[in-house]
C-alpha cells in the first residue's frame, strides 16, 4: 500500500503554474502582459511540433499536432502533408556542420535549400523559422547564421525581424522545459512509487 502523501505535482503547483503561464505567453498571449506576436499561432505551433519531434516527446507531439489541426481548420489552411514535411525537416536539420566534411556540408546546403523551397511553397518562410528554431535548441551557431540570413532577407523591417526572433526564441525556451518535464515525469513517478511515495 502506498503511503498517503501530499498529492501535489512533483514540481509543485507553483512551478506548474509558472509553466502554464509561460505556455500562455508563448502561444495564446496574456492580455495586458504579453508582447504582441509577429508569428501566427499556426507558425508557432509548427515550430513547437518540430521541437517535440527533435526532443522525441510523444506527449508534446500529440498535443501540438492537435493544436495545429485546430488552427489549420480555423484558418481554412490549404491542404498539404505538413506532418511528413515537418518530420523530414527535423531529420534534415540533425546534421551539424562540425560533424561533416566541407564537401558534405556544401551538398547538404544545396539539398536543404531545395527542401526548404518545397516547404515555403506551402507556408512562406517556415523553413528558415524551423532551421533557426533547431539552431537555438541545440546552440548551433552555423545553423542559426544560415537561417538568420534567410529570415533577414525575407523581412526588411527591423521591428518585425526582432519580433520574429523573439517569438521563435520563446517557443524554444518553453519547449525545452515542457519536453524535459513530459519525457521524464513517468520515470520520476516510477522511481518515487518504488519507495511507495505517492507522486502525481
Amino acid at each position: 500500500m502506498m503511503a498517503v502523501a501530499d498529492q501535489q505535482p512533483i514540481l509543485g503547483r507553483a512551478f506548474n503554474d509558472v509553466l502554464t503561464e509561460l505556455h500562455a505567453h508563448v502561444f495564446t498571449g496574456v492580455p495586458g502582459e504579453s508582447d504582441p506576436f509577429v508569428l501566427s499561432l499556426l507558425e508557432r505551433e509548427y515550430l513547437a511540433y518540430v521541437l517535440a519531434c527533435y526532443y522525441q516527446c510523444d506527449h508534446c507531439l500529440r498535443h501540438h499536432e492537435r493544436a495545429i489541426e485546430r488552427e489549420r481548420k480555423v484558418m481554412e489552411a490549404a491542404a498539404w502533408n505538413w506532418r511528413k514535411e515537418l518530420v523530414k525537416a527535423t531529420l534534415f536539420l540533425r546534421i551539424v556542420k562540425a560533424d561533416v566534411a566541407e564537401i558534405e556540408w556544401e551538398e547538404w546546403l544545396q539539398s536543404w535549400r531545395a527542401f526548404a523551397d518545397r516547404i515555403d511553397r506551402h507556408h512562406t518562410s517556415l523553413a528558415c523559422y524551423i532551421a533557426y528554431t533547431v539552431g537555438i535548441a541545440r546552440n548551433d551557431e552555423d545553423l542559426m547564421d544560415l537561417a538568420f540570413g534567410s529570415i533577414s532577407r525575407n523581412e526588411r523591417d527591423d521591428e518585425m525581424l526582432k519580433g520574429i526572433i523573439r517569438d521563435i526564441d520563446r517557443v524554444v525556451i518553453f519547449m525545452k522545459a515542457a519536453t524535459s518535464k513530459n519525457r521524464t515525469d513517468p520515470v520520476i513517478v516510477r522511481h518515487l512509487q518504488s519507495r511507495e511515495i505517492v507522486a502525481a
